[in-house]
């Protein structure tokens, strides 16, 4: 049986809402801790994607089209994903984001037809599947939204630069972005699926981690169509580079990765930037290990999983 590993959500929930700005220098001396509870979720399945919507309310997602809601502070978990054929039972959800307890968005991932997203409404009781990837070349790794209307979805490159689709209605219908002013991609660069974290946004801006290349790369975007990239001071390899970038204000951001072939590796696996990601500095100590996951806590103490 699977477990899902809980603080208290109205922390995680604080980390994972939209940014306020406070553009206040990191404190690095700070030093609090949180305290975690294993919950068991009566699933077998593997989770990556995780969304805090209040002190009671999140959704978490993962492998065989799982995707389990808990509205009593992760006390108890609901099955509540899509039911789906069964050529598409082993559809892999990475990411959810979720609005409330009755909306949320998942995407899964894969090369083809298996990149999508669904939509609820309704708790998870209906969900309707609003975007099919229909170009071969594209794997679709992460999505988030910006405010209750309008988000990103990123694929790894299609001839040559990262892919986005866009919503402007909460999820319910996708475009693709003109790719005229994304940053080219270099030759093996690609992102990560591996928590739903690979795209963010944060007090306004838009930030996109890659890896594949060495070293990795962080990009970002003022409105999410003009973007620039910059060395993110983290060891990039073909299964290594950047997994997750959050930003606490328009300046203030950690990004964090590493190996996940090398799971206790820990040589430039994370780095900072004051600048809004236009720079960035290596941890002056890692992380013991691979991460593939950050976020800002509403005490700023930094904690990646």
């Amino acid at each position: 049986m699977r477990h899902v590993l809980v603080a208290s959500l109205a922390a995680v929930a604080a980390a994972s809402s939209l940014a306020v700005a406070s553009d206040q220098p990191l404190d690095t001396r700070q030093q609090r801790s949180l305290s975690w509870a294993l919950t068991p979720t009566n699933s077998t399945a593997q989770f990556r994607g995780l969304a805090a919507v209040s002190d009671t309310t999140a959704w978490v997602s993962g492998t065989r089209g799982t995707v389990l809601r808990t509205v009593d502070g992760g006390a108890t978990w609901t099955s509540v994903g899509p039911r789906l054929a069964p050529e598409d039972a082993a559809l892999q959800f990475r990411d959810v984001q979720a609005f409330s307890a009755t909306k949320a968005v998942i995407l899964s991932i894969g090369e083809g037809t298996d990149s999508r997203i669904y939509v609820t409404e309704d708790g998870g009781t209906s969900w309707d599947l609003v975007f099919t990837n229909e170009e071969p070349t594209a794997f679709y790794n992460c999505v988030d939204f910006e405010d209750q209307e309008r988000g990103l979805a990123v694929s790894d490159p299609v001839d040559g630069k990262f892919r986005l689709v866009e919503t402007k209605d909460g999820g319910r219908s996708w475009g693709i972005v003109d790719a005229s002013g994304m940053a080219p991609a270099l030759a093996g660069e690609f992102g990560f699926s591996a928590s739903g974290t690979c795209i963010t946004t944060a007090a306004g801006r838009w930030y996109l981690a890659a890896g594949g290349v060495d070293p990795g790369r962080v990009f970002r975007s003022d409105d999410g169509y003009d973007w620039d990239a910059s060395n993110a001071s983290i060891t990039g390899s073909e299964a290594g580079g950047v997994f997750s970038v959050r930003f606490r204000d328009t300046k203030n951001g950690v990004a964090v990765g590493g190996d996940f072939t090398v799971p206790e590796g820990a040589v430039r696996n994370a780095a900072w930037s004051e600048d809004g990601g236009q720079t960035w500095t290596a941890a002056e100590t890692f992380p013991r290990g691979y991460r593939s996951a950050t976020a800002w806590l509403q005490l700023q103490l930094q904690h990646q999983v």
